[in-house]
């Protein structure tokens, strides 16, 4: 077990009067990647923004990276966070490159403007677009890019700043069915290495969650159903309990999971 990442006690979020987190306990440690799983409005987004340090508790504690939300400067933080979101996505000038996406990680902006990169900082941007398949498209314009390639894009500009936590908002959503196992596969590829930064992801589909993650988290009306080694948590009850559905679950021998409802 590595050193400990992530610390949320009592964390619970209000909103207009309703409780979109409630009395969250979770502990990350560096050498774990983690699976956040439940339905729509379980809180799993917000969840992602508290670890984010983009969103503040109503209460409880939080501590990123070494980091207590409330006594440490959020923008030092930040860049020490790789986010990919689809709220991010929408704030993308269309008319950008690729390689000016990635490359304007370094400086946690968005839209290239009269930045200098080095050369180090250019191979590194060309080697992420590379290894998430994305080489072909290095100077295409974000606005023309498919709903896969544009997922693929984001990867690599949250790795841009070398994190040491990657934070994935629903990665898959919106793809077809090519797009989303070519993108599973290689965020499989991604959690097996010993170099990738500590990671969580944030699904409402079993079917999405890559080989190679080590913990899961599930969350229903805000609350924590059940967390811990993903081989102890991802059981037919705890899934059926975070669903309100009886259902069936299977992992094939590739390590994927399946789920079901009963009588289908």
């Amino acid at each position: 077990m590595g050193g400990q990442v992530l610390r949320l006690q009592d964390v619970t979020v209000r909103r207009d009067g309703a409780a979109l987190l409630r009395d969250i306990e979770w502990t990350v440690h560096e050498d774990e990647r983690w699976v956040v799983i439940g339905p729509n409005g379980a809180g799993k987004t917000t969840l992602l923004q508290v670890v984010g340090a983009m969103l503040f508790p109503s209460e409880g504690v939080v501590e990123i990276l070494g980091e207590r939300l409330g006594q440490t400067d959020v923008f030092d933080l930040r860049p020490r966070i790789g986010l990919a979101s689809a709220a991010l996505a929408e704030k993308v000038p269309p008319e950008e490159k690729v390689i000016d996406l990635v490359l304007t990680a370094s400086y946690a902006i968005i839209g290239r403007w009269n930045e200098e990169y080095d050369s180090g900082d250019v191979t590194r941007a060309v080697e992420l677009i590379d290894q998430l398949g994305c080489a072909h498209l290095i100077r295409r314009r974000f606005g023309t890019l498919s709903e896969g390639e544009r997922k693929r894009v984001q990867i690599a500009r949250a790795l841009m700043p070398d994190p040491e936590l990657l934070l994935l908002d629903e990665p898959a959503a919106g793809l077809d069915l090519g797009g989303r196992e070519d993108l599973v596969r290689r965020l499989s590829a991604l959690a097996q290495d010993p170099k990738s930064p500590t990671m969580a992801l944030v699904t409402h589909h079993v079917e999405e969650v890559p080989a190679g993650f080590t913990h899961a988290l599930l969350l229903r009306h805000g609350s924590v159903v059940a967390q811990g080694e993903i081989d102890h948590v991802m059981t037919a009850d705890n899934l059926s309990r975070t669903f309100g559905i009886p259902l069936n679950l299977e992992r094939g021998r590739d390590g994927r999971w399946y789920a079901r409802a009963y009588g289908f």
